[in-house]
């Protein structure tokens, strides 16, 4: 069976670099680390309590957003009776069990750790509020150490969450004092994100977007527009096509 190509045909472009990108920063939750997934299981096993299901359209809605407004769509569009400080109470305590045994997803590591080496300046950027990215990266140190600034959603620089471009700029602006730069051009910012909204802000921010959707949500929005590349798994990233220094062998 012949693999599809990772760069969607309405965004195929030259394999020569096209792009001067300075700065690279990432979404968090179901890009680097398998948390979506534990996410998924969770609300639906709460869900279930409620007589109601959860499913990817509805999921779709939630990714990428701050955990309130995330939790009053999902009890308002669900039905489920119940308030959305009740749904974050549960949704609490299972995370408290199992977000500590999440894990990098396929070619996280390889990536995160050859940009490092290549010097080129990384952020994470998540909608998730400190409280949950500590619980996540506890047993990720090897991971998040690696990154020269971290930017969670409850951080008080940030006024309005995604699809607002707030956190890519407060990210970036935390960048240039970190190295010393002065006026990066947001164009040579690249996003990477798994989810919609996350992608509409990264857009919104006049940043370069790279797509690597679920296969779930990826079906929901065939044609997204926007994003320059979109890919099944950060396995499959080249970076010589953003003009950034290739893989070792």
């Amino acid at each position: 069976m012949t693999r599809p190509s990772p760069v969607t045909e309405a965004h195929a472009l030259e394999a020569s670099p096209a792009y001067r990108i300075t700065y690279c920063i990432f979404d968090m939750d179901g890009l680097l680390i398998n948390t979506e997934t534990l996410y998924t299981e969770i609300t639906s096993e709460i869900l279930g309590r409620y007589g109601k299901k959860y499913d990817y359209e509805l999921k779709a809605k939630l990714m990428g957003l701050r955990e309130k407004e995330s939790a009053a769509i999902l009890v308002r569009e669900s039905g489920a009776d119940m308030t959305p400080e009740e749904y974050l109470h549960e949704r609490h305590l299972l995370q408290l069990e199992r977000f500590p045994h999440c894990v990098p997803l396929p070619g996280v590591m390889r990536l995160i750790k050859h940009l490092k080496e290549s010097k080129v300046p990384i952020a994470v950027a998540t909608s998730s509020y400190r409280k949950n990215f500590d619980l996540k990266s506890m047993n990720n140190q090897e991971l998040f150490t690696l990154f020269d600034v971290i930017v969670c959603g409850d951080d008080p620089a940030i006024h309005h969450g995604k699809p607002n471009p707030d956190i890519f700029f407060v990210a970036k602006d935390r960048l240039e004092k970190h190295f010393g730069h002065e006026n990066i051009p947001n164009e040579e910012c690249l996003v990477f994100e798994d989810s919609p909204i996350g992608v509409q802000a990264g857009m919104n921010a006049s940043m370069k977007v790279l797509w690597v959707p679920d296969e779930n949500i990826g079906r929901l929005y065939p044609t997204l527009d926007g994003p320059i590349l979109r890919l099944e798994s950060l396995e499959q990233f080249d970076p010589t096509f953003f003009g950034l220094p290739p893989f070792k062998e």
